[in-house]
């Protein structure tokens, strides 16, 4: 069982070349599913069911499990399945049918337009750090990118005169996405600096010994400008949602969004409907005159 599933790991980076986030997840994913098979006495994938896999799912849910990591331990199971029939080692799925336990769907946490522009616009320093920051959290609010987009952005992939960016995203999928003014204007800025620094390959953003800087490291710059300019947690997703719930906030096109977002399936981009439904409301409850009670009012 272990020789198959580092076959079929192998088989997702190598055939389908998903990215390392998704091939270390599927792992340990199946991973968990192969420590069950071993305690329960399931000696081959062939001999896993579908009632062994409904009490592992059960399991997991009792002891905390989310629904979305639930979710994605069948997605794994699944991908391990076809791959062993397409190779003639099972003729079944035991995942087939199967779906998480529904949790509650938490929504995506965003700045509002006024934060925005509180953390965007405030005076920045003529300096390698401050530039190349403030066109990283431009271009992340800008055109909703990825924290793995922004990771992998080179140099080739900007038409700043055209106001464009092409991104890889997932699945090797490439999108072109709008880049807006204030963007451009940061990543004029900062491109001059990141060519003093003597860069080793194409990055767009870069330290300040020329390496192309790491998720990490861009998570701890974006966590950093949250405290500092807003006093608040800060991380990239945050700043993509931002720039999904404004976009649709001003545009009410679902379409549009959904492709600049490089979502596959609509029904991803239709959280966004929930979130402008809050905004809506909450416009409504300040402004309408029906939708407070007068004070003192018992009925």
């Amino acid at each position: 069982m272990e020789r198959q599933l580092e076959a079929f790991c192998a088989h997702l980076r190598n055939e389908r070349q998903v990215s390392e986030h998704t091939q270390l997840a599927y792992r340990r994913d199946l991973e968990s599913v192969l420590a069950f098979c071993t305690k329960s006495g399931i000696e081959s994938w062939n001999a896993l069911q579908i009632q062994h896999l409904r009490q592992l799912i059960a399991r997991q849910h009792h002891q905390g499990q989310s629904s979305r990591s639930l979710a994605r331990l069948l997605s794994a199971v699944r991908g391990l399945y076809r791959y062993l029939n397409r190779e003639g080692h099972c003729s079944h799925d035991p995942a087939n049918g199967l779906s998480a336990p529904k949790g509650e769907r938490r929504l995506p946490k965003t700045l509002d337009t006024d934060r925005a522009l509180q953390l965007l616009e405030g005076a920045v320093e003529d300096e390698f750090l401050a530039r190349r920051d403030q066109a990283m959290l431009e271009l992340f609010y800008s055109s909703g990118l990825r924290l793995s987009e922004l990771t992998s952005l080179n140099l080739e992939q900007l038409d700043l005169p055209g106001g464009l960016v092409q991104v890889h995203g997932k699945g090797s999928k490439t999108r072109v996405l709008p880049i807006g003014r204030k963007a451009r204007e940061a990543l004029e800025h900062w491109l001059p600096l990141r060519a003093g620094s003597g860069p080793q390959d194409g990055a767009v953003f870069v330290s300040q010994q020329g390496r192309r800087l790491g998720p990490r490291a861009i998570q701890l710059r974006v966590q950093a400008a949250g405290a500092r300019e807003l006093g608040q947690n800060l991380h990239p997703h945050m700043l993509r949602h931002s720039f999904a719930s404004h976009l649709l906030e001003s545009s009410q096109d679902l379409r549009a969004v959904q492709e600049m977002l490089g979502h596959a399936d609509i029904a991803t981009t239709q959280i966004y409907t929930h979130l402008d439904f809050q905004h809506l409301a909450a416009v409504y409850d300040s402004a309408h005159p029906r939708a407070k009670r007068s004070k003192g009012s018992d009925s």
